[in-house]
């Protein structure tokens, strides 16, 4: 047996939780690899929306079993949250049993949350757009080889380790000026991880590995998007984990010879959260346009998403990075009612017209070369049958096949579990 992975191939918020939701029936184990509570999966279902920060999205199934990879960095609290909020929603999946964590998944301390907002504010108009979950100086602080573990939170000497780096912390705070008080946030920390502790944990790469060893099927589930990358996105615009396929493996402890299909999740157009390089935005009503009706505000932190028209060179880049097997569209429906739709197929950049993503893509713009597109008028969200989309948006999706050279198998028109359209 072989891992799949499903990771989103633009800068986030592709819909990747719906996605891995609607998949899960079809596998024994669902494990999120890398991020931490800046990503934000939606699930809609029944009526009801659930939004995940750290949990996998095969939580909802009853079938799974579900774990929360080494490569994640962890924050106690929100984690605590989560949990508390699908328990007063009648999902318990401590309690059910379906819900592991990795101890060598790190953890994330008050301390790391001021650290994240006094970079960004020294930064001041150059700053990265972080979310200031703390993720950033978690992943330095486990890279510097002085980071605490979930299995750190079960050795006796766990608050001295505690300590012990809080005044790393501090000593780097005061640099910044006055260190605030974080006494309330701290009890806090330390409430949840005395909840942590009552959640099983397990050494991940053992634990993967003995379910392949055992023919059972395995999903590895991403957040972010391949473009945040630290080492192939648009640095230093990006994230601090690896949000590629080679994420799942240093995530879970998997061999790459263990990775299967490679699903990975565009939406029609593209959107970015934070700063850095975005070739296609659109500043006009038509980019409102697609925040409005693509309802496009963080699930995390409700900032407004910047819009734009689909990028192909970037796209052929993700795919190219992941060894993508298969596509999924998403938000096909939120471009119904447009007269006509762009493509980007080209950049203009430093004098040449190019097909790839440059290297120096922040230092020197890139101007897209947009190609137009018949878009459609009918309304994608009450679809079940693959046969009644329109045949302009299978054109759509097929001049996009064609330019990446690989096959859609999925398309989304809509938030809902059951809005997803097999057409492959």
């Amino acid at each position: 047996m072989t891992v799949d992975v499903l990771l989103g191939l633009q800068w986030g918020d592709e819909g990747k939780g719906k996605i891995v939701d609607v998949l899960s029936p079809e596998y024994d184990l669902i494990a999120r690899f890398q991020g931490g509570p800046n990503a934000g999966h939606t699930l809609e279902f029944d009526n009801q929306k659930y939004v995940l920060n750290t949990i996998p999205s095969g939580i909802f199934n009853e079938k799974n079993m579900n774990l929360i990879g080494n490569g994640v960095v962890i924050d106690p609290i929100i984690l605590k949250r989560e949990l508390d909020n699908l328990k007063s929603s009648g999902f318990d999946p401590v309690a059910a049993g379906k819900l592991v964590i990795a101890r060598k998944a790190h953890l994330i301390l008050p301390t790391h949350q001021l650290l994240d907002a006094a970079s960004e504010t020294k930064m001041g108009e150059g700053k990265i757009g972080s979310t200031l979950k703390g993720i950033g100086p978690t992943y330095m602080d486990k890279t510097g080889r002085n980071g605490l573990r979930v299995g750190d939170s079960m050795l006796p000497d766990f608050k001295e380790r505690y300590d012990k780096l809080v005044a790393k912390h501090k000593s780097i705070l005061a640099h910044y000026g006055e260190i605030p008080d974080f006494s309330e946030r701290e009890q806090a920390f330390f409430d949840a991880i005395d909840f942590l502790r009552t959640i099983p944990q397990v050494d991940s790469e053992h634990f993967v590995n003995k379910y392949l060893q055992e023919g059972k099927s395995v999903l590895a589930e991403g957040a972010q998007g391949t473009l945040l990358d630290v080492d192939f996105g648009s640095y230093p615009f990006v994230t601090s984990s690896n949000t590629t396929t080679a994420g799942a493996c240093t995530g879970l402890g998997i061999a790459p010879n263990k990775i299967g299909d490679v699903i990975g999740i565009f939406k029609a157009y593209c959107t970015r959260v934070g700063g850095g390089p975005f070739p296609t935005e659109l500043f006009d009503e038509t980019g409102e346009k697609l925040r409005q009706v693509g309802h496009e505000f963080g699930a995390t932190t409700g900032r407004a998403r910047r819009c734009g028209w689909i990028d192909i060179p970037a796209l052929k880049y993700a795919i190219m990075l992941n060894g993508v097997t298969a596509l999924i569209m998403t938000k096909a429906d939120v471009l119904s009612g447009f007269e006509k739709i762009y493509a980007c197929t080209h950049y203009k950049h430093n004098g040449e017209v190019i097909d790839y993503m440059p290297y120096d893509i922040c230092g020197v713009p890139a101007e897209p070369v947009l190609e137009e597109l018949e878009g459609w008028n009918e309304d994608l969200t009450g679809i079940r049958n693959p046969e009644e989309v329109p045949a302009k948006l299978m054109e759509y999706v097929k001049y996009i096949e064609d330019k990446v050279g690989v096959p859609v198998k999925y398309l989304s028109v809509g938030p809902d579990r059951v809005q997803t359209l097999v057409i492959k």
